[in-house]
């Protein structure tokens, strides 16, 4: 039997397409659109190989991946999507968060992105990553990849380099070679990431569907730092945590000449929270830490014996300084045993093939804009920062002409009478019916008074500082900013060297005005802690009206000044 099988044939129908999905594909092509005017296409000058990176300011800053512009080198070219192809030059390195800092030259109305707050993204959240994978664009037009948030605040390992992902955001969004560097943008368009390490298959570098991104709450704490023209580090406790059996984050080991060894932690102690964010797991503390520059000073809570303990720590430096030039180490290897046949000794070097050409010479008309000097990646823009710092110190007054002794007199919040005497051989305080010395011509800093961190030589430097800047030290540099005592409002900091001291000076971001300054005698000792606030005026200049004096954790005085002479008095 056969059976004949009739298709009817049914009229056409078109469905109509939900208005909702048609206003969100076009959202997203606008934003897509808006977007890639700020997305740069990052080569070495060399033309041997690039990344990807994104604007910031108008004036041409631009975010990208440290070891992208290891690979393109001080100056480099970056192309734009309206075909323009721009010089760049290096402004400033995070080796360890895989972060740098170039700006762009010739323009000062570049297009660029708005920062968002990562903190704010949720796991399923959309995304779109822009860049250059396998330097596609070579006409500048930026690659669009999209996709979801599929992880936040994980960790990386470093896998053989100091580079180190902490708190970094996880996304299924398409990061392939080439994409390093590039922004990650939230579904409303704000920058929220840098795109980094993706997870490649062994062949063929395909993305596997995970890729990584530094978020841009992490780059904000270390803005400054890179604008310093720096080499930047990142910290760490000097402490190692592990999780107890029963959830509990405690010290495993603790470096004794670390601030948190002296302000009481120690091995076995619970940590309770750090930065002001409670702790539940060593991955959450190490996320924690991570995402700080070296030197911020941060709370901790720790327990011992059920008694809470609150400090506040000025966190160490993850690294040596040798570690964060990105300079491979020299082979000290000796040769192996010859195989057979081989005769003994070293081999003959051969020759080398596929010579990478030398650098290419700056463009002459930027070359000015880099400055060479051992621990910065382009101490020109750290002179220019000095500049804006120090622009607002004139107001005080002309320091410069105020030769001889300054004395300062008064009385402490405590109703003591004091005399501070800053003359040319030393600094003497009568304080509390006792006289205490510190001699300046080849003296080594004191303690005095003791458990005040030096507070006469420190005192010595703050004249120094307003009278000669950074002429009067061996070292000045700008660090970058931090928020003061920790909590405080974001300063701008200097720091100052003159032998072994080192000085921190903490300005006003909007006025310029000296609020305080540390001063630390040597390595690994507590720091003498000086707050200057209100105003006496004297002789045209502008002194601070009460001195407060910390160290160790703890207050020393607070010294109200009613009287300055300048000229007279001998220190005693």
């Amino acid at each position: 039997m056969i059976v004949i099988l009739v298709l009817a044939v049914l009229p056409r129908t078109t469905c109509a397409v939900d208005p909702a999905v048609l206003a969100a594909e076009a959202k997203r092509i606008g934003v897509a659109s808006r977007l890639a005017s700020s997305v740069v296409a990052i080569f070495s000058r060399g033309g041997q190989g690039g990344g990807s990176g994104v604007l910031i300011t108008s004036d041409g800053y631009a975010l990208t991946n440290f070891h992208v512009t290891r690979g393109a080198g001080t100056f480099m070219k970056c192309g734009l999507n309206n075909g323009q192809l721009y010089d760049a030059v290096i402004v400033g390195i995070d080796p360890t968060g895989d972060v740098a800092l170039v700006k762009l030259l010739g323009r000062d109305d570049f297009p660029h992105a708005q920062l968002g707050d990562s903190d704010k993204l949720k796991v399923g959240d959309w995304t779109f990553a822009m860049g250059n994978p396998f330097l596609l664009a070579t006409d500048f037009q930026p690659t669009v990849t999209y996709g979801i948030v599929s992880g936040l605040h994980r960790y990386q390992y470093p896998a053989g380099t100091i580079l180190e992902y902490t708190d970094c955001i996880q996304v299924d969004t398409s990061i392939n070679p080439g994409n390093s560097g590039g922004p990650l943008f939230s579904a409303g368009g704000q920058l929220v990431g840098i795109n980094g390490r993706g997870s490649f298959e062994k062949r063929g570098r395909v993305n596997s569907g995970a890729g990584y991104a530094i978020s841009i709450n992490q780059i904000k704490l270390f803005m400054d730092h890179l604008r310093s023209g720096r080499v930047v580090d990142h910290a760490t406790l000097g402490a190692t945590v592990v999780t107890r059996e029963d959830g509990a984050v405690v010290v495993d080991g603790i470096l004794d000449e670390s601030e948190a060894f002296r302000r009481g932690l120690r091995e076995g102690d619970e940590i309770i929270s750090f930065a002001g964010r409670s702790l539940r797991s060593v991955n959450q503390f190490k996320n924690i830490l991570g995402i700080y520059p070296k030197g911020w000073k941060l709370p901790l809570v720790f327990r011992r014996d059920q008694v809470r303990t609150e400090v506040m720590l000025r966190l160490r430096g993850l690294h040596r300084a040798s570690e964060l030039t990105g300079q491979p180490r020299a082979n000290r290897s000796r040769p192996g045993k010859p195989r057979p046949g081989q005769p003994p000794g070293r081999p003959k070097r051969q020759p080398r093939r596929g010579r990478r050409p030398p650098p290419a010479k700056p463009p002459e008309k930027y070359k000015h804009l880099f400055v060479k000097k051992t621990g910065f990646a382009n101490f020109y823009f750290n002179l220019q920062e000095q500049k804006r710092v120090l622009s607002g110190l004139p107001r005080l007054g002309d320091f410069g002409s105020a030769a001889g002794a300054w004395v300062l007199a008064g009385k402490t919040t405590a109703g003591d009478p004091f005399q501070l005497t800053l003359a040319d051989a030393g600094v003497g305080l009568s304080w509390k019916q006792k006289a205490y010395f510190q001699e300046l011509k080849s003296a080594e800093p004191l303690d005095e008074p003791k458990g005040s961190g030096g507070f006469l030589y420190a005192m010595q430097m703050w004249k120094t500082f307003l009278a000669n800047r950074a002429k009067g030290f061996g070292e000045f540099y700008y660090l970058g900013s931090e928020p003061l005592d920790g909590t405080g409002a974001r300063v701008d900091v200097l720091i100052s060297e003159l032998g072994n001291v080192r000085c921190r000076w903490y300005l006003d971001r909007k006025q310029g005005r000296l609020l305080g300054f540390d001063s630390r005698r040597e390595e690994d000792t507590d720091e003498c802690e000086v707050r200057l606030t209100g105003d006496v005026e004297s002789g045209g200049r502008h002194w601070p009206k009460a001195i407060a004096v910390r160290s160790g954790g703890q207050p020393v005085a607070t010294f109200g000044v009613t009287t300055v002479t300048i000229g007279k008095g001998v220190a005693k």
